[in-house]
């Protein structure tokens, strides 16, 4: 028993976090350079605002399925199949449930390239005025619409695999989809008479090579999964009664990107790319500590919940959400007040111009503003999926649509782009607090005071951090483009400080996140 709490207690969660983390970032570290390279290339035009908005739909299904949605409603009925009916039967729910999605994501494929001009209709209504862009986004959209069926595959082989404890592996499976990205960029583009085709290219390519790296890790276990068709399998109508509410509500935030979306091809050309480019670079940190997290929790709640034990659910919740706003919070004080300087290093060459920076710069503060919330969501939602209740977090989603629509019309005006940003992180904020305030209720304490005082620390640890990072890195380099060895090593050293000076401030304050992450590291290094 006591081995048993270990594994899915806050060692085990922090554990299983910690290779998350380090795979994640390994992927978000090529998907840097991916982006690097396309606006090195594209820059920030009425082209890449036609590409962004076809792979907004792609890349909304891969966070829609790889980032621990199709998990969250697959893994606690495998867990529970595994521990109480055995091996070979909960192989069978793995096939059952694998033919059930490549049926379903086969259709939806076909109707996808049959449908794709009234797609492009509904995303970018106004680019049915320009019919050149109009058509090339039509192309673009087919050519990357089977990625689903891949991605879907991959998620379904992530689920087990975590369920299974393997952490690493399945996480680092999007960093092959950003190296055939790359691929795609530099040696496949220029034999393209219209290069963005190329990169259409490998997005299908890259989510065939994200499923199949998945597969020789599950065959090593025993589980090389073959489709078993049976509707009528009781695990299967388990699943989707758990998985199609999860899908929906985690996929309310990419909705909702994909609403600002709509509304920025009003605004003017380029509005589009900078949304984009600020989003993926708070994606990191999401990718890193939010997701991480929360992929890590699932299986340890699932048990904790199987084994009816409150107390512990309670515990590994308040720890985890802790541990997220230890990480996340200097992470959104970094971003905002370095922005500039991180943009304009990544970015700023070539066809990607000062303006497009200062664009960017200016979606990513106010997308910065929220990634707290962001993470702490993925964390609070995965209470929710262990205990088999995926209902409520969908009911909250919902209404954040509402939300987000209604800040979107009336903030896209003053605030132009930067306003489509900050109705995001409004919506994901009531999303966030409305579910804790419910979660409360079933638990009859989260132990709130213990998170209101990390939150306080934390705050204002990163809020020092953030003022000494903004203060060192002023002057005028940061309008110019080029000396990008330079400034790499002078972010570098300046982030390096930031995050010296937080820890420090953190220790001074008697951090017990810190402490327990000090502990962990010392019985690693005596294990070593």
């Amino acid at each position: 028993m006591i081995k048993s709490r270990s594994r899915s207690g806050k060692g085990g969660v922090a554990r299983a976090a910690g290779k998350i983390s380090i795979a994640t970032t390994c992927s978000r570290v090529l998907g840097f350079f991916r982006d690097i390279l396309l606006a090195r290339i594209f820059g920030a035009t009425g082209l890449t605002d036609a590409f962004f908005v076809a792979y907004r739909i792609p890349n909304l299904l891969r966070e829609l399925f790889a980032e621990g949605s199709v998990s969250a409603g697959y893994v606690p009925v495998f867990t529970e199949y595994l521990s109480k009916e055995g091996k070979e039967e909960a192989k069978k729910l793995a096939g059952v449930v694998l033919a059930f999605l490549l049926s379903v994501t086969l259709i939806i494929c076909l109707a996808g390239i049959l449908l794709a001009p009234n797609i492009t209709r509904i995303v970018a209504p106004n680019f049915v005025n320009n019919p050149e862009q109009f058509s090339l986004t039509v192309k673009l959209l087919r050519i990357m619409f089977p990625f689903l069926l891949f991605i879907s595959l991959a998620a379904l082989a992530m689920g087990t695999l975590n369920s299974l404890r393997v952490f690493f592996l399945p996480a680092l499976a999007p960093a092959f989809f950003n190296l055939v990205m790359i691929a795609s960029v530099l040696y496949l583009a220029p034999h393209f008479s219209v290069p963005v085709l190329a990169i259409a290219v490998g997005v299908t390519l890259g989510g065939a090579v994200q499923y199949g790296v998945q597969i020789w890790p599950l065959a090593k276990r025993g589980f090389h999964v073959r489709p078993q068709f049976s509707l009528s399998h009781p695990g299967l109508k388990k699943v989707l009664l758990l998985l199609l509410p999860v899908v929906t509500a985690t996929g309310v935030m990419h909705i909702n990107v994909l609403i600002s979306n709509i509304f920025a091809t009003y605004l003017p050309a380029g509005s589009v790319t900078y949304l984009y480019y600020g989003y993926r670079l708070i994606l990191f940190p999401i990718g890193i500590f939010g997701i991480s997290v929360a992929m890590a929790l699932l299986p340890s709640l699932s048990e904790q919940v199987a084994r009816n034990d409150t107390d512990a659910v309670r515990d590994t919740f308040s720890f985890s959400l802790r541990l997220v706003f230890f990480t996340s919070i200097p992470a959104m004080a970094g971003l905002i007040a370095l922005s500039g300087p991180i943009v304009n290093t990544l970015f700023q060459r070539d066809m990607f111009t000062y303006e497009a920076t200062q664009g960017t710069v200016y979606a990513l503060i106010f997308y910065s503003s929220g990634i707290w919330v962001f993470s702490g969501l993925r964390v609070v939602r995965a209470v929710f999926y262990s205990m088999q209740d995926s209902k409520t977090p969908l009911k909250v989603a919902l209404l954040t649509v509402v939300i987000n629509a209604f800040f979107c019309y009336f903030l896209k005006g003053p605030l132009q782009h930067g306003g489509l940003a900050l109705a995001l992180v409004i919506a994901a904020s009531v999303n966030f607090f409305v579910l804790l305030a419910i979660l409360r209720s079933k638990l009859g304490s989260i132990d709130g005071t213990r998170i209101a005082a990390t939150l306080l620390k934390v705050s204002t640890a990163s809020f020092i951090m953030g003022c000494a990072g903004w203060f060192m890195l002023q002057g005028d380099m940061w309008m110019e483009s080029g000396r990008t060895l330079e400034k790499s090593l002078l972010l570098t050293g300046v982030i390096a400080v930031c995050v010296g000076l937080y820890l420090l401030f953190m220790y001074l304050m008697k951090s017990d996140e810190l402490s327990y992450l000090l502990k962990m590291r010392k019985k690693s290094n005596k294990i070593r």
